[in-house]
């Protein structure tokens, strides 16, 4: 079982609508705690509505005091104030459970799914993570410094790991690998001491919404079922690339993936 803290995604593409679906094609059962509610497509958000902190650590509070969740994941949690009740919520009721946070302060489309003014929030709360799992710009945001090629990564992955305690999957997406004219993606993997390069196809298409929100999931999933961290990495990661290349290709924008690619039905 494992509990989702995140936004609410009217499109389906990312958020808890994602990380429903991702539970549910790797076995899972999946329960929520709903910290913001987004006005979104494939297009863009074009608003947000946060929910009351109290409501917040309410959800994760009745999930933890009832039900046998052993792993959980955090993605958008947009004000300080929810990211307080997130985090005192967690440490008294499931603080030994795996917790992955991807560290959400912008959409794909450049929407800001993150109070200014809860950055600093956000950086203090990485402490509580099992492992991170920023992109480039939160790592260059969270860091303050700028990471421009694979060396970089590697530091800073390894920085990030001495600053919040966490295992670090520091991901290179689009960006890195275009501006070298890469095929391939590259992330880096820094855990228990150790440094793991995972390269995967760059693939050209541009049904990419929720990757992160994915990719988090799918590894609070094989954790949940008692992977180790490093394979629950690889798991996930085989996810996203199947989810990516068997996407329906909806909506005008940058579409969703297909997290039930996976599944064989009647």
């Amino acid at each position: 079982m494992v509990l989702t803290i995140a936004g609410s995604d009217s499109g389906g593409g990312a958020g808890i609508q994602a990380d429903l679906k991702t539970f549910q094609a790797l076995g899972c059962f999946g329960t929520t705690a709903i910290t913001a509610i987004t006005c979104q497509n494939t297009t863009g958000v074009s608003a947000v509505q946060a929910i009351d902190p109290d409501i917040v650590a309410g959800q994760i509070r009745d999930v933890l005091t009832d039900l046998p969740v052993q792993a959980a994941k955090t993605g958008m949690l947009f004000s300080r104030d929810i990211m307080d009740a997130v985090r005192n919520t967690w440490k008294k009721y499931a603080e030994k459970q795996a917790l992955i946070v991807d560290p959400v302060m912008v959409a794909s489309s450049g929407d800001r799914l993150l109070e200014p003014d809860a950055e600093d929030a956000l950086i203090e709360f990485l402490n509580e993570a099992t492992l991170i799992t920023p992109n480039l710009p939160e790592a260059e945001v969270i860091l303050n410094k700028n990471i421009d090629n694979l060396d970089a990564m590697k530091k800073a992955a390894k920085e990030l790991n001495e600053q919040t305690g966490a295992a670090v999957l520091l991901k290179g997406g689009h960006r890195l690998s275009e501006s070298q004219k890469a095929e391939k993606v590259t992330d880096v993997l820094f855990y228990e001491d150790k440094l793991e390069l995972m390269e995967f196809p760059l693939y050209p298409e541009k049904n990419t919404h929720g990757t992160g929100c994915t990719l988090s999931a799918a590894i609070a999933a094989g954790m949940a079922k008692g992977l180790t961290l490093l394979d629950a990495v690889r798991e996930a990661r085989k996810f996203i690339d199947g989810a990516i290349k068997n996407a329906a290709g909806i909506g005008a924008g940058t579409g969703p993936l297909n997290h039930l690619w996976n599944q064989k039905f009647q």
